[in-house]
């Protein structure tokens, strides 16, 4: 996988953490460094940590599936994606409302950013399995997903504070799609239908 995949990846699994980042935003009066940099740190470790375990749980089961692994990849990206999707369509995400109407020490609890945290990342838990089929170097790719995934959740609660929460669909949106793509080009790569 190249490097430019990894990030294509990297920022369709980072989509959720963003959207969520957004919504973080609108909690605070005024966004300080310190406040995006704690919530991009959670984000970030969690996204990193899930494919880490995905990995390991995936390289156990490795040598039993490899014929099926192509379909394995595909089918996890487009559920991840197809979910995104979803999500992206609807009214106002929970998370959300429940931030707009928290203060800002609320915001940054450890309770409420672990759940948070946790709930965005649960998407690379199957991208870790992905990866442990196509033999990925693992510990380069969950830091660069770990790395960009803060960067875009520092962005996030900067958006959100500053433009409100319009442009959290439309992240969401975006990563689905991306997700899905890229399960689609492993499949095709494999059936030997795409090569590029």
């Amino acid at each position: 996988m190249s490097l430019m995949e990894l990030f294509i990846i990297a920022v369709g699994l980072s989509m959720d953490a963003f959207a969520v980042a957004i919504c973080k935003g609108l909690s605070f009066k005024k966004v300080r460094l310190k406040n995006a940099g704690i919530i991009g740190l959670y984000f970030g470790v969690f996204q990193a940590g899930m494919p880490l375990i995905g990995y390991f749980l995936g390289s156990q089961f490795q040598s039993l599936i490899t014929a099926y692994d192509h379909w394995i990849a595909f089918a996890l990206l487009s559920v991840i994606g197809i979910n995104m999707i979803k999500e992206s369509f609807e009214k106002e995400c929970e998370e959300c409302r429940e931030e707009m109407e928290s203060d800002e020490d609320k915001a940054l609890c450890f309770k409420s950013m672990s759940v948070l945290a946790v709930a965005t990342s649960i998407d690379a838990l199957a991208v870790g399995v992905t990866f442990a089929f196509l033999q990925i170097e693992i510990v380069p790719a969950v830091s660069f997903i770990g790395i960009v995934t803060f960067t875009l959740s520092m962005i996030g609660v900067w958006i959100g504070n500053v433009f409100g929460a319009r442009y959290k669909s439309k992240a969401v949106l975006a990563g689905g799609i991306i997700l899905i793509l890229m399960g689609l080009k492993i499949l095709l790569e494999h059936m030997n239908i795409l090569v590029f």
